[in-house]
């Protein structure tokens, strides 16, 4: 081997375990002076508005035309909370497994279960209709930058440029709305920079043709999720149906390619992708890592693990433990992950190298320097206001997911009081404002009868509700610090274990019916119920609305601000760097690579045989089960076929269901998630280890036609056109 290639990839090896190290040592030291940051670390997003020829010339030699963009963003549409895409020219469309759970009840049949076996319509006639399904194409783009700016400049201050600002917006939405007889949006890109309007063909006819079951959509369930290798059927396909009920003819669709991708071939992911916040300022970042993310993670990692403890001292019991884990435990790795990504030294040694190229051009300029220079320290003092605030409603609220019920007990009684000793003019605004947020579930004037029986369940568990009291009082411990007077006087500055005994000796919520009789009692009564979580609730509740109200205040100044950092971006580079993600249509390229983990490496791709040795290696059971279909189909699949994939793609959530392609527009796989490292994607984007999954091509296809012997849903991916 040639000696300079050969160092040259030691070298690169080398960098890839020292980021591997940092990311899992938060101790480790990092120089800032060789920390660099990159043009593209905001990520690769692109917009259709501004399709990026020259990029991908000179980053791929792959010279694109704008029909070929067109179509692209043709074929794509956006579905609740995800993307689908057309794959045929009569309408059929495909989308990720988990993108439809929420539509099973409203069409299945009385005897069915779709999630325990699948659903396939054999003809056209047996296609289901789902209720309350929309997809969207994106088919006009209109830059109205000019006319937005136009009416902004006439504001005498921030506040009222931004309020002509969203009349304007309105006045063009309603407007484009009325011409092109589309649903149109007015949306903003780098923070208020530039403007356009989007208008969709909307679509209501849509019926379902295939899903597998959910064993196989969801095979190795949360322990395999956010990780690769994975072996998920994450796939499903409706059908799109005109107004006379026919199937939809769709000149723009996505071909099938039947020979998928190959390791590094140049790929791109189509789709939605809801938000990223890569402009935090530095500031912003140790403040979600001090505070947002060390306190969601301590409650999620808490209680997560001590549900796992109390498997074995509440046997049992244990089954429910697990259901309550399970529910909770795709957003628990999410937290848990991406506090780990901000405590990362080498990202926010990377943000802050960032921040000062863009502080540095802002000072080359004075004119610059009189628009955006307070930005910066403006945001660091909104974020020492918000320190003691946000941590004190941290301590003064509850959650039904986190609380224990003593808690919740506490705090219904104190809040109930309260309510009646309102107005009936009082009474009647948070009512109203209720009846428009039905989630909020009556925690202040609805405490209705069917409330309070919830709130002491007939399966009261002691164990579980003290266990999550003893996390709940070392949450409020850590947030309001050991020397808080709340915390010497009712939890007497112990540690939740012990804190959690003394509490509950004192107080008066025995049983249901001691608890239903508190509630009878007038609500001065109430308020002086010598009850320990009564009283913390009493001293605590009407400190709550005026400290919202002072964070609102904060935010307001601070979103103000925060809304320049996009429009720096777009001064220093223009459109040849990607605005944050915002819900619009995006495509981004990336190439079919593996990565280095855990001391070892990743593939590009799994096979079938992986699925089963996963299946035979946990002995089939939950969630490495399978469905009896799938325990009998290995004598007729290609084990060799690959099955998932992963590609250096930059996604987030609402990319689920996201059409990958290759340079010809067909498709090669479907997006359904991002490895473990991908979280740190919300602030940075890292392509060393930050990865999209994806189902194979080929793999659905060795599904849907040997497996499920879904031959015309097979002949149509293959041939582009049903039958």
């Amino acid at each position: 081997m040639n000696y300079q290639l050969y160092m040259k990839k030691m070298i690169s090896l080398s960098l890839l375990l020292v980021l591997t190290f940092v990311f899992q040592s938060h101790a480790q030291t990092i120089n800032q002076d060789t920390v660099k940051s990159q043009k593209l670390d905001t990520g690769k997003m692109w917009t259709f508005e501004f399709p990026p020829f020259d990029y991908l010339k000179k980053t791929y030699g792959f010279e694109v035309t704008k029909e070929w963009f067109d179509d692209v963003r043709l074929s794509a549409l956006r579905i609740r909370g995800c993307t689908a895409s057309f794959v045929s020219e009569d309408g059929l469309i495909m989308t990720n497994n988990h993108c439809a759970r929420g539509y099973r009840n409203s069409i299945q049949k009385e005897g069915e279960d779709i999630a325990k076996n699948g659903f396939y319509a054999s003809t056209l006639a047996d296609e289901r209709k789902v209720p309350n399904f929309l997809a969207e194409q994106l088919i006009f783009l209109k830059d109205v930058t000019t006319e937005v700016m136009d009416a902004l400049k006439n504001g005498k201050d921030e506040n009222e440029k931004i309020s002509l600002r969203d009349a304007k917006m309105k006045e063009l939405k309603d407007a484009y709305e009325k011409e092109t007889k589309l649903k149109c949006d007015v949306i903003s890109y780098y923070n208020g920079s530039l403007f356009f309007v989007q208008g969709f063909k909307t679509f209501t006819d849509v019926r379902l043709v295939f899903e597998p079951e959910e064993t196989i959509a969801y095979f190795g369930g949360d322990p395999d999720n956010f990780t690769f290798p994975r072996y998920n059927l994450d796939c499903t396909f409706f059908r799109i149906y005109d107004t006379d009920g026919k199937p939809l003819n769709t000149p723009n669709y996505f071909k099938w390619s039947a020979e998928g991708a190959a390791a590094g071939e140049l790929v791109f992911t189509v789709g939605n992708p809801g938000s990223t916040n890569r402009l935090r300022t530095v500031a912003q970042l140790e403040y979600l890592r001090d505070v947002t993310y060390r306190n969601n993670a301590f409650l999620a990692d808490n209680y997560y693990s001590r549900l796992e403890q109390l498997k074995s001292v509440n046997p049992p019991q244990a089954a429910a433990y697990e259901a309550l884990r399970l529910a909770f435990s795709n957003g628990q790795k999410n937290t848990s992950n991406t506090f780990k990504a901000l405590n990362d030294p080498y990202l926010l040694a990377r943000k802050k190298d960032f921040e000062k190229k863009t502080q540095r051009y802002v000072a080359s300029d004075p004119q610059l320097t009189k628009e955006y220079g307070h930005v910066w320290k403006t945001i660091e003092g909104t974020r020492t206001e918000l320190r003691p605030i946000e941590t004190r409603l941290a301590a003064y609220s509850v959650n039904p997911t986190n609380s224990s019920r003593y808690m919740q007990i506490g705090n219904a009684l104190v809040a109930y009081a309260k309510f009646q000793q309102l107005t009936e003019d009082q009474k009647k605004a948070i009512l109203d404002r209720q009846a428009q947020m039905p989630q909020m579930g009556g925690q202040r004037g609805g405490v209705q009868q069917g409330f309070r029986d919830n709130l002491y369940p007939d399966n009261w568990d002691q164990i579980l509700e003290e266990a999550k009291l003893e996390i709940n009082i070392d949450f409020i411990t850590m947030n309001l610090g050991k020397n808080d007077s709340l915390v010497g006087k009712f939890f007497e500055r112990k540690p939740g274990k012990e804190a959690a005994k003394n509490m509950i000796a004192k107080s008066l919520f025995t049983n249901k019916a001691a608890v239903q009789e508190l509630f009878k009692k007038t609500p001065e009564e109430i308020l002086a119920l010598d009850d320990p979580f009564v009283q913390y609730f009493a001293k605590v509740t009407d400190q709550i609305e005026p400290l919202r109200k002072q964070q609102r205040e904060i935010m307001d100044t601070e979103n103000v601000a925060f809304g320049l950092l996009g429009q720096i971006l777009y001064k220093m580079y223009g459109t040849s760097v990607t605005p944050d993600a915002n819900r619009t249509l995006r495509l981004s390229d990336g190439v079919m690579k593996g990565y280095e983990y855990n001391g070892t490496i990743a593939p590009v791709k799994s096979t079938y045989y992986g699925l089963y040795d996963r299946y035979f290696g946990f002995e089939g059971k939950y969630p490495f089960n399978l469905s009896e279909r799938w325990k009998n189909a290995q004598k007729d699949l290609d084990l060799n076929t690959p099955f998932n994939f992963v590609a250096t793609n930059d996604i987030v959530g609402g990319n689920s269901g996201s059409a990958v392609i290759n340079k010809n527009a067909e498709i090669i796989g479907l997006a359904f998630d991002g490895n473990i490292e991908s979280l740190q994607g919300n602030f940075i984007y890292l392509p060393t280890f930050n990865r999209t999954v994806a189902v194979d091509s080929k793999g659905m296809w060795e599904a849907i036609k040997k497996v499920y012997k879904a031959d015309r849903l097979a002949d149509e991916l293959k041939e582009g056109k049903g039958k």
